[in-house]
Order: C-alpha cells, then structure tokens, then sequence
C-alpha cells in the first residue's frame, strides 16, 4: 500500500470531470497535489474552481498546456507519481479538428511520458479509453481486445497508448494505461448522453433529442473511478500493462434514458435528432468491459450501482447553480 502522505502528485487535467474527482480522492489520502489545469486569461481552474476555500489551498496549481514540452516538463519537477488525465474527448468535434486532437492526445503524452523518463519519475498513469476497442467483437471487452479506430478521437487515443507503451518498452519508464469504460456523474460535460438528458429534463422539455438508441454502454460511477486509479497507481504489477475500469454490466442509450425519464419527467418521451447520430461505421455500438485483472491485482470493488449513481447525479444537477453552465437547447459537441 502506497504511503500517500509522503507523495507528491500530479495531475493533468484536474480542472475536468474525473480528474477533478481524482485530485479529490488523492486529498483524503494525504498526497500532496499538484493540479495541472488548462491555461487560459480568464484563470479559471474549471471544476476546480468549485471546491471549498479550505480545499483549494490545499492544492498547488499549475496553469499550462500538455502540448507544451517546456511547461510538462516544469510542472512534473519533484514529481512522484503522474495521473495523466488531460485530453480532447468529444467525438463529435474529433470529426472536423483531428489535428487538435493528435497535438493534445498523442503529443501532449508524448511530452509526459518524455518528462517522466527524464526526470526519473516513480510512476506513470496514462488515461486511455474504452472508444479504442470500438464495437465488441466479443464480451466482455477485456485488454487483449482488439484496438480499432472508429474516430479521429479512438484514433488518437490509441497513439498516445502506443507512445505511452513504448516508452516502457524502451526505457523502463514506470507506466500503466488506465482505460476507463464509461465514467459518469456530477461535473460531466454536456457533450455526454446522461448530462444531456438530465438537463432537458430539468429544463422541462417534453420532448428529449438523442441520437442512436441502440448502443450499450458500461457505465461507473465517477467516484468509483477515481477510486480505481489510486488503487492502480498503488500496484506495481500493473506497471507495463493497460487495465480496465468497467462493472461487466450494460444498458442501452434507449433504456437508460427512459430510466432517467421515469425518475425527472415521466411524461416526456425521446425523439430522433439526426445531428446527433453518428456516421454508421463510426458508432461504437456496443461497450461491455472485463473488470477482471483491475480486480484480480487491486481487490477494487465499486460502491455503488447504477440506479444509486443516478440518484446521486441526479441530485447533484437538481442545484440550478450546478447547471447554470449547462446549455441544455442546444447540441453540445
């Protein structure tokens, strides 16, 4: 078990949905954190900027760029332990900027995995995604699956996973692929199907614009997310290989909207929004992970089910102020 108390930590992408949760999670074990947050003139810290007075001066913040080689590499300075979380993630706009996503997904890990084997670094998290297997060819999804780059997105997650497997290979660099299935909960972007039924709920809309209904989705409660990375981070046996975090378990896009449905306004119903679809080949219609190795050499356990992972979203975007941001008429990419 990792001494957190004596650790200094970074994590790119604190100001985001999970990492925000993570940098949370390290604070209660005692890690000293160093929040590595999208730089920008308004010096907004994203999630971040939600945290209690108390918590923040916890924090040590560091404004920058992960495509910035010069700004990774002083950020990583006195570094024990890396959670790598800062990514471009929406599919959607992947499809008219992939150069945006090569410089941020494959070069801004490129930059990490570059600093880390430099500076000597202890440990290395990489965040991959479940969009690289794309659509099952067998389930449960397990890290033997193959890869296939459905969008510029998988694309260019599956290079950063590469990179990031090279430098293992090559040098020793103490890594591990973290490969999330579908996180949810309190603080998720817009661009994400649960956010984006709440807040037309909420909204009262009788009427809630989805795409396909048909894709499965494996879905975990950000918390419990978070709390798999720690425990990852905390293996050693788990340095040169990739894990999943999933639950084994799937719902459809159709069911868990009318889920959310019964639960916020029973009686809107779901109609077809052609912008929301993807082009056929591209969909990634099926996603049922193995949890079976991150259990096997972490005894990690989720804490919540679905329907008590929803309540507690569901809660969460119920304060107008939590969803002021939250443009629930239009289409967010």
């Amino acid at each position: 078990m990792m001494d957190w108390k004596n650790k200094r930590v970074l994590v790119t992408g604190a100001d985001g949905f999970i990492g925000s949760h993570l940098v949370e999670e390290l604070l209660e074990k005692g890690a000293q954190v160093r929040a590595y947050v999208y730089y920008n003139s308004f010096n907004s810290w994203g999630w971040i900027d939600s945290f209690s007075e108390e918590k923040r001066q916890q924090l040590e913040i560091f404004a920058g760029d992960v495509r910035d080689p010069n700004g990774v590499r002083t950020a990583m300075k006195d570094i024990d332990v890396v959670f790598h979380l800062a990514a471009l993630i929406a599919i959607p706009f992947s499809y008219h900027s992939p150069d945006t996503y090569i410089d941020t997904n494959v070069k801004g890990t490129l930059n990490i995995v570059q600093a880390a084997k430099d500076l000597g670094v202890s440990r290395v998290l990489v965040t991959s995604t479940s969009e690289v297997y794309g659509t099952a060819t067998y389930v449960p999804i397990d890290e033997k699956h193959p890869r296939q780059p459905q969008s510029p997105y998988s694309a260019s997650k599956i290079g950063a996973d590469c990179i990031a497997e090279s430098f293992y290979r090559s040098f020793g660099t103490p890594i591990t692929i973290v490969r999330p299935f579908n996180t949810y909960g309190p603080r998720q972007s817009a661009r994400a199907v649960i956010p984006t039924i709440i807040t037309q709920l909420m909204a009262g809309m009788d009427e809630i614009r989805l795409g396909d209904l048909t894709p499965t989705r494996d879905l975990l409660f950000v918390k419990d997310t978070a709390k798999a990375f720690v425990a990852i981070a905390e293996c050693d046996a788990l340095i040169g290989q990739d894990c999943n975090i999933a639950t084994g378990e799937e719902i459809s896009v159709g069911d868990l909207a009318q889920k959310l449905i019964n639960i916020i306004r029973p009686h809107s119903r779901i109609i077809g929004d052609e912008q929301r679809l993807r082009p056929e080949k591209s969909e990634v219609f099926r996603l049922l992970g193995s949890c079976e190795k991150l259990v096997a050499h972490t005894g990690w356990s989720k804490s919540r089910t679905l329907d008590q992972g929803l309540e507690e979203t569901i809660a969460w975007f119920a304060d107008p102020q939590n969803r002021a941001n939250y443009k629930s008429n239009i289409y967010n990419l």
